[in-house]
C-alpha cells in the first residue's frame, strides 16, 4: 500500500479507532524501566518521556497527571503529507479537545482527554464523512 499524500483523500479515509486502553505520558530519567512496553518514546534533554498504559505506569509508580484515549488514524499517510495533522487538530480544537499527535511510518496516533476520546472519535467519523470517506 503506498502511502497517501493527498489532503482531501488523507481526511476522507480516516478511518479513525480508539484503543480500548488508557495511556499516560511519564517521565524517567534513565532508560525504560524493566516491565514497561512504551508505545511511544521521546528522548529530551529533562529525561526520557514514555507514553505507557496506566495500569503499567501504576504498578512501575511512575507519577503522571494526564489520562489519554489513543486513537489510531487507519488512512496511511505519507510522512511528508500536508495538513493532516493541521486539519485533526483544528477539528479537535474547535470541539474544545486538546491532541498530542505522534507519526508512526504507517499511521498517525492521536493521544486525547480520555473521557472525551470518544467525542473525538465522533468528531473524526464526521469530518471524514463530510469529504466522502466512511467510518468503521
Amino acid at each position: 500500500m503506498n502511502a497517501e499524500r493527498d489532503l482531501t483523500r488523507l481526511l476522507a479515509g480516516l478511518r479513525p479507532e480508539l484503543d480500548p486502553g488508557r495511556y499516560v505520558f511519564a517521565t524517567v530519567d534513565g532508560p525504560a524501566l524493566t516491565g514497561i512496553a512504551p508505545v511511544v518514546t521521546v528522548t529530551e534533554p529533562e529525561g526520557l518521556t514514555l507514553v505507557v498504559r496506566q495500569e503499567e505506569a501504576d504498578a512501575a509508580s511512575l507519577p503522571y497527571d494526564y489520562v489519554a484515549g489513543r486513537i489510531t488514524l487507519r488512512v496511511h499517510s505519507a510522512l511528508d503529507a500536508v495538513g493532516l495533522t493541521a486539519a485533526v487538530a483544528r477539528e479537535l480544537a474547535d470541539a474544545g479537545l486538546s491532541c498530542n499527535v505522534v507519526a508512526g511510518f504507517h499511521h498517525d496516533h492521536l493521544f486525547v482527554e480520555h473521557a472525551r476520546a470518544e467525542e473525538a472519535l465522533d468528531l473524526l467519523n464526521r469530518l471524514a464523512e463530510r469529504l466522502g470517506g466512511r467510518t468503521g
